[in-house]
């Protein structure tokens, strides 16, 4: 009698162990979904801020070319994509800036001396703007600027404005 006993304990919990077998592969199935969801999202939302983060650049470029005409005594040359400036360097001697679009790049040159371009490698510039804006007793230059991630597939890219007066012109 022992020996039936112990066979049909061993069916009843043959039966059981299938079932725990499907509910461990049902849960590590649902984990794995949810895990790989996870990191598909976590890898979107990096790229998404590498992106904004190559935008956002554009303002810090806006901002040295601001600054670079804010401090300019007058405008030496100036084209649709090419702003030259006559300057004082650090020491109080002459010096001419250059802003230039080359290709997607903004060149920036002190003395006609290339220093390197404001953009990373990350960024394309589509569209540089200069504009001469002439007053009674000043004169400023109109500033448009396109910047376009090159890690960004889609046709997403950030404009930037400004407007900026020319030392003494106040």
């Amino acid at each position: 009698m022992t020996s039936i006993k112990t066979i049909r304990h061993k069916k009843n919990t043959s039966g059981y162990a299938m079932l725990e077998l499907l509910f461990y592969i049902s849960l590590f199935v649902f984990l794995s979904v949810v895990v790989v969801n996870s990191m598909i999202t976590m890898t979107r939302a990096l790229k998404e801020t590498a992106i904004e983060r190559d935008l956002a650049e554009g303002r810090e470029i806006m901002e040295k070319i601001s600054r670079a005409i804010r401090q300019a005594e007058s405008i030496n040359a100036l084209s649709g994509s090419s702003l030259e400036l006559n300057t004082k360097d650090e020491s109080g001697a002459d010096q001419t800036l250059k802003f230039s679009l080359l290709s997607s790049d903004i060149q920036f040159l002190a003395n006609d001396i290339l220093v390197g371009n404001l953009n990373s490698a990350d960024i394309e510039i589509t569209s540089l703007n200069f504009s001469q804006v002439v007053a009674q007793k000043s004169e400023a230059v109109r500033v448009a600027l396109t910047v376009h991630s090159s890690e960004d597939a889609s046709p997403r890219s950030a404009d930037f404005y400004d407007t900026v007066v020319l030392r003494g012109g106040y």
